[in-house]
């Protein structure tokens, strides 16, 4: 199993989780420290150790289904031009680590109050 940490539109319940769904093994909670950005319908991470407590989900998936989720977030592989970066990071609250995709900076996009993407999602009315 391979595990990626998520935060945004892969999360269970939101429109992107379909992607990944058939392919989860697993999805216990965790966080990881960073400053989320808002995108439109989507967030963007950029790790940060002295940012705030990101929440999501650890998705235990298969090989396929790290295929997947590099395709719906524009990552093909290491020193290519994506629209994600595929980094490995370790959990905050739990010690897990695996994938995340991240941003390296803002792109100068306004910065989500707070570490929730669906507290963010729910206030603004953003259709999951």
């Amino acid at each position: 199993m391979i595990s990626v940490f998520v935060y945004g539109t892969f999360l269970t319940g939101e429109v992107n989780h379909r992607v990944a769904a058939p392919y989860i093994r697993g999805v216990p909670p965790g966080c990881v420290r960073g400053r989320l950005y808002d995108v439109g319908v989507f967030p963007a991470l950029v790790l940060d150790d002295e940012g705030r407590e990101i929440q999501g989900e650890w998705f235990d998936v298969t090989e396929e289904g790290l295929k997947a989720m590099d395709r719906l977030e524009g990552y093909r592989g290491p020193g290519r031009k994506n629209l994600y970066e595929r980094v490995w990071a370790q959990d905050i609250s739990n010690g897990r680590s695996g994938w995340v995709y991240v941003w390296t900076d803002s792109r100068g996009c306004p910065e989500i109050p707070g570490g929730s993407w669906r507290e963010y999602r729910s206030v603004r009315g953003v259709r999951a």
